[in-house]
């Protein structure tokens, strides 16, 4: 006898869990699941007093106790028919039945038909189940595409800024921890995917093993941190429009303790609190509000941060802008520099602000779409702005393939100094010897003077 099928429900909240974890590890919350829980918990109570009492019960002439995953059906002698409500979880009304006869064979097949059919199961619903399943699907295709396209173009640009010696600056190297946060975060995705939808025996009412409450911690840092390094992206602009000297170095570690460390600490105490909180699942589903806030609260700050940052950043663009400078407009730096840090800025995760302070459950699919899966993109929008488009980047790749080629018609032209025309000769380096040299101005705009090539 073929055993049913189990609620579709169990495995569309499965899905939308997993989706929603996904969304941002403030957005793990979801009681419609729980709902789904304690179902599949007096489900499986109910097989497991069944089966005890199965073990218990003598032998009978007739069909014995039986489980079908769904109900259990008690011993009957052979030749009568067993009448049961059916489960309420497939009855929208309480006035449906179903049966099975016992047989010289044992049991027959339930009657009137499959349980969705036998216990009016709503065709609509079902439908409905189907739509939003093809929708996630379709959220899950959307930012798997969205994060490999993220992590081929980050990689690309990791070993550009990470060979060409030239590059190498403070500025560059807040750019690649940056690079970094963006392919952690993809691959944690991929990670947490693997596990939580190709093991097809995992939900998220049992217990967890440890290398899925594993997956799901390192995706939780990962976003956390990302979230993190967009805030330090935002404070080094703002340092360098707004302080006249500081010291780069000592910044810079300062950076890498915001962006690597202050996640570590908080998903640290999450992951306590979780043991003694919530031990449960794969900890992909947050109930506990104090679990919630843990990872909700710093990642709304960061992003706060970064959006007043943002303001501020626009107001001391728009002082340097004032007149007489704007009649200069074509040929003042800051001109350039003000469209290049409007398109540098929002990246710096002042997207998510659109729906960060809204409560979770307004526009949900909208939400999803926009931050799962365009935000997806980030990382690929990133590494074109940051290092495909950035001026100091293609001079250097032209003078090393001017190089390159020079060294393949001379044979050996290996002491060759070749004069690149498409490179003005100042580094990172030199930038930085002549900052020390020149005004608070020149250091300010000299500082961006790659990310000018943007417009």
């Amino acid at each position: 006898m073929r055993p049913p099928s189990p609620p579709p429900a169990r495995g569309l909240c499965l899905l939308a869990g997993a989706l929603a974890c996904a969304l941002r590890p403030a957005s793990c919350w979801a009681s419609g699941q729980w709902e789904v829980c304690d179902y599949v918990q007096m489900i499986e109570a109910e097989r497991k007093q069944c089966l005890e009492d199965a073990q218990l019960e003598n032998d009978t002439a007739g069909c014995g106790k039986m489980w079908d995953n769904l109900t259990c059906w008690p011993a009957t002698p052979r030749g009568q028919v067993v009448i049961l409500a059916c489960p309420f979880d497939l009855s929208p009304t309480q006035d449906r039945n179903v049966s099975r006869s016992c047989t010289d064979e044992g049991w027959t097949h339930l009657e009137p038909g499959p349980y969705p059919d036998a216990c009016g199961f709503d065709d609509k619903e079902s439908g409905l189940d189907e739509q939003l399943k093809m929708f996630y699907s379709s959220v899950k295709t959307g930012y798997t595409i969205g994060y490999s396209l993220s992590l081929a173009t980050l990689l690309v640009a990791m070993a550009i800024l990470s060979l060409f010696r030239k590059l190498h600056c403070t500025r560059n190297y807040i750019h690649m921890h940056l690079f970094m946060s963006f392919i952690l975060r993809a691959a944690s995705v991929f990670i947490k995917d693997s596990i939580l939808f190709d093991n097809r025996e995992s939900d998220n009412c049992s217990e967890g093993f440890v290398g899925c409450k594993a997956a799901v911690v390192l995706f939780q840092y990962c976003v956390m941190a990302n979230f993190f390094w967009l805030l330090v992206e935002g404070l080094y602009l703002h340092t360098l429009l707004a302080v006249s000297f500081f010291s780069e170095r000592k910044y810079f570690w300062g950076y890498i303790l915001i962006g690597w460390g202050l996640p570590s600490i908080f998903i640290m105490v999450w992951t306590i609190t979780r043991i003694y909180v919530e031990d449960h699942g794969c900890w992909n589903i947050i109930n506990s509000s104090l679990l919630w806030w843990i990872l909700r609260a710093p990642i709304l700050t960061s992003i706060l941060v970064n959006f007043i940052l943002f303001i501020r950043i626009i107001r001391i663009l728009v002082q340097k802008l004032r007149p007489p400078d704007v009649g200069k407009s074509n040929s003042s730096p800051y001109s350039r520099l003000a469209k290049s840090t409007l398109l540098l800025i929002p990246l710096f995760g002042i997207h998510y602000t659109v729906f960060a302070f809204f409560p979770n459950n307004f526009k949900a699919d909208v939400k999803m779409v926009f931050e799962l899966v365009l935000g997806s993109f980030q990382g690929f929008v990133v590494a074109i702005l940051y290092c495909f488009l950035n001026g100091e980047v293609q001079a250097e790749l032209r003078r090393k393939w001017r190089r390159w080629n020079l060294k393949g018609i001379l044979g050996r032209g290996s002491k060759c100094q070749y004069p690149s025309g498409g490179s003005s000769g100042v580094t990172c380096s030199t930038q930085v010897s002549m900052l020390t040299r020149g005004s608070p101005s020149a250091r300010r705009s000299s500082g961006f003077q790659a990310e000018d090539s943007l417009v």
